[in-house]
């Protein structure tokens, strides 16, 4: 009997621009300019998958999971415990703070961000790298 696996079409778009065209992902430690902003909305579409170092305000764009993005800030040299996932919707402007990677037994037990200052440390180091986004 066959076996038939259901991939949601976020799931699908992800794989399609990640896998298939072999995307990369983005380091980036620096603020982007529009162009730059303008580059990951024609290579990633409008949502990007962010995993972010809200310590050292670096992160990585662009991850097909967090974990990929959380692989290459631990190699920048980031700690586990400042490691934290999210999105940003690049048409919407609305930042994310949920990921699979935010689920830590003892410390968060969500997907989503629940410590209110590491939650507001994530979001102002995705504003600070995205910033000429809120620029007009």
């Amino acid at each position: 009997m066959p076996c038939h696996i259901y991939m949601s079409p976020s799931l699908i778009y992800a794989w399609r621009f990640n896998v298939i065209l072999k995307k990369e992902m983005k380091y980036l430690e620096k603020p982007l300019s529009r162009e730059g902003i303008a580059e990951l909305v024609k290579e990633y579409g409008h949502y990007l998958k962010i995993t972010a170092d809200i310590k050292r305000g670096n992160l990585v764009a662009g991850c097909l999971l967090h974990a990929d993005g959380e692989k290459i800030l631990l190699e920048k040299g980031s700690s586990q415990d400042s490691i934290w996932g999210g999105g940003l919707d690049l048409v919407g402007k609305e930042i994310d703070c949920s990921a699979v990677l935010n689920l830590r037994s003892g410390v968060n037990p969500g997907m989503e961000i629940l410590d209110p200052k590491k939650r507001e440390k994530f979001i102002k180091t995705v504003e600070n790298i995205f910033k000429a986004l809120w620029e007009k």
